[in-house]
């Protein structure tokens, strides 16, 4: 098992990072709270998972080792891979999965693109026991009271936007994000703003 990577970031894009290794590019999936993090030509150290399929070999990247231990636990539940977990982490933090299976929180799992109504039910009885008592720490990228703007600007600038292109897309996204009150999460509005990038394009 590959347990992290260590490097310079070569590349990103939405959805994946390049880890430069002993003069190896290596491809990482990440989500959009923890691209949010990197910047390229940057040293950067990610927790890993990765998942050996007969065609593929995938490596998924984490921001901590937490992210990384609740993306397989997720898998232990029946009709979850290694996609549909680490989208439950792209809109949930780890505390906050925890909090929904712990409150039997329907909704936030439905938020999840893939999660019915159904499914969530059946996640939520099958993972009540797996992922632990929320910590209560604060996770990287996550909700933040103040500077979300110049969190997402640096984002798209560390993704190879220019400082103009970033602006209008930080612009775009603001009402989504006075929207969401006090604690607008970073990894949402650059979900948003790339959407809004590529339309422009």
């Amino acid at each position: 098992m590959i347990a992290f990577v260590s490097g310079t970031v070569a590349a990103l894009a939405p959805d994946t990072a390049v880890i430069e290794v002993g003069g190896v590019g290596m491809a990482v999936l990440c989500t959009p709270n923890t691209l949010s993090t990197l910047r390229i030509g940057e040293p950067a150290k990610l927790a890993t998972s990765l998942v050996v399929r007969e065609d593929s070999l995938t490596l998924y990247g984490f921001a901590d080792d937490d992210e990384r231990q609740v993306f397989v636990l997720l898998q232990t539940a029946s009709g979850v891979g290694p996609r549909l977990a680490q989208a439950m982490l792209a809109v949930h933090t780890p505390d906050a999965l925890r909090r929904a299976v712990a409150s039997g929180d329907e909704k936030a799992l439905v938020a999840v693109p893939g999660i019915g109504k159904r499914g969530a039910q059946k996640l939520l009885l099958e993972l009540k026991d797996r992922l632990g008592a929320p910590t209560g720490a604060p996770a990287v990228g996550t909700a933040v009271t103040s500077g979300w703007r110049e969190q997402l600007h640096a984002a798209l600038i560390g993704l190879g936007y220019a400082t103009r292109e970033a602006e209008e897309a930080v612009s775009a996204v603001a009402p989504q994000a006075e929207a969401a009150g006090a604690t607008p999460q970073v990894g949402q509005l650059l979900k948003a703003a790339l959407q809004t990038l590529n339309r422009a394009r």
